[in-house]
C-alpha cells in the first residue's frame, strides 16, 4: 500500500489525532465527550509485541496522541484492547466498534455506559481512522 501509514505506530495515532481535529463530523459528535483512551494492540501477525497508543479527546478535539512504551505513563479513563485483526475489522468498517466490544473482539476497561452514550462520537472516531490509508502488520 503506497503512502499508507503503518498501524500501531506513533505516526498512525498522530495522524488519527489530526484527522479528528480536521473533522467537523467528529467535532459535532464528540462536542460533550471528555476522556482519554489507550488503544492497545496485541501482538499478532508481523506485530511482535503489544503496542500502546494514547489519545486524549476533549470536547471534539484531540489534545494529544502518541504511541508509548510504558503503559504506566498515563492513567486513561478507558483501555480498549484487541489483536491487530480485530482493529483491522473495525477500521475497515466490517464491524461496528461497539459491537466489537460487546462481542469481545475488543476488550474495554472503563465505563461501558459512557461509551454507549457517545456511540456517534465513537463511530466518528472510526470514520476519522478511515480518512487515510493504513498498512496493517498481518
Amino acid at each position: 500500500m503506497s503512502g499508507a501509514i503503518p498501524f500501531a505506530t506513533d505516526a498512525w495515532i498522530k495522524r488519527l489525532g489530526e484527522a479528528c481535529n480536521n473533522s467537523q463530523i467528529y467535532l459535532d459528535a464528540a462536542r460533550n465527550w471528555e476522556g482519554d483512551v489507550y488503544l492497545v494492540v496485541e501482538a499478532e501477525g508481523r506485530l511482535e509485541k503489544t503496542i500502546y497508543m494514547y489519545i486524549d479527546l476533549y470536547h471534539g478535539e484531540c489534545r494529544r496522541a502518541l504511541a508509548i512504551e510504558d503503559p504506566s505513563t498515563f492513567t486513561p479513563e478507558f483501555w480498549i484492547s484487541g489483536p491487530v485483526s480485530a482493529w483491522k475489522e473495525v477500521t475497515a468498517k466490517k464491524i461496528d466498534p461497539l459491537k466489537a466490544i460487546l462481542t469481545r473482539k475488543l476488550a474495554l476497561k472503563g465505563n461501558i455506559a459512557k461509551i454507549m452514550r457517545y456511540a456517534k462520537a465513537t463511530q466518528a472516531l472510526v470514520d476519522c481512522s478511515t480518512s487515510f490509508d493504513t498498512e496493517f502488520p498481518l
